[in-house]
């Protein structure tokens, strides 16, 4: 069985950079720094793709931008928009989500990850029925993923 490949929206490649004050924010962004630290060991295969580095050219900050924009250094799979994008966007829309949400989706789709991360809990309710991968937030994945892979 070959690595977990994994999707993370700007949400989550975000979320260091939101007021911290709020544990749930804080444990999200404790649990994405692991995961990316995960991704640099060679645990996780990680997607970028061309909906992320358009949204992320919009971030006001500057500092953030920046850091996130590294991160595409570190991903395995890079996705275009091309004819196939498009015809996996309108499948996503049949579920009920629309607009960037859907075309972050279809890429994830495209690049055949298995597990899309978001901080987003709308996006998370809107795709229960997605079935192609899980739609989970972070902590949710590593509760997930470490407790399934150990003895508790």
């Amino acid at each position: 069985m070959g690595k977990l490949r994994l999707y993370l929206d700007n949400c989550c490649y975000n979320r260091p950079y939101d007021d911290q004050n709020a544990i749930v924010i804080r444990l999200e962004t404790e649990a994405k720094l692991y995961i990316q630290e995960k991704v640099k060991e060679g645990t996780y295969e990680l997607v970028w793709s061309h909906i992320i580095e358009y949204e992320n050219e919009f971030n006001p900050n500057k500092g953030s931008k920046a850091l996130i924009s590294a991160w595409k250094e570190f991903c395995s799979i890079r996705v275009e928009g091309d004819e196939k994008i498009t015809g996996d966007i309108e499948k996503i829309e049949k579920c009920g989500v629309h607009g960037k949400d859907a075309v972050h989706l279809a890429c994830a789709l495209n690049a055949r990850a298995d597990y899309f991360i978001t901080t987003d809990y709308k996006l998370i309710k809107r795709s229960k029925n997605i079935g192609y991968f899980r739609v989970i937030n972070p902590i949710d994945f590593l509760i997930l993923k470490e407790t399934s892979d150990e003895d508790i």
